[in-house]
């Protein structure tokens, strides 16, 4: 089966839930591209089964998560930025 590129996004507010969230999309091979974002490859059935995994994780307590496919076309037309972070302890002199 054909894999397809797959956005997983959610709010979640319970520590442990959002934990056991990001935890299933690693299991799944997805990789972070945000604090509460992940992307990668899955097929039908496996998103399937990440989207049952996810909906027993989260219950029925507050959050939303939302697992997205997306087209061969999209995925290669996807933009991005990054800036890395600077470290907090940097030299007063690297600051100026």
């Amino acid at each position: 089966m054909e894999e397809q590129g797959t956005i997983v996004i959610y709010d979640i507010q319970d520590d442990r839930t959002r934990t056991r969230v990001s935890e299933a999309c690693l299991d799944y091979g997805l990789g972070r591209i945000q604090y509460s974002a992940f992307a990668g490859r899955l097929t039908r059935n496996k998103r399937e089964e990440l989207f049952l995994r996810l909906q027993a994780t989260l219950e029925k307590r507050p959050g939303k998560i939302l697992v997205q496919p997306i087209c061969e076309k999209d995925l290669k037309a996807v933009r991005s930025i990054e800036n890395e972070a600077q470290e907090e302890n940097a030299s007063e002199e690297d600051r100026s």
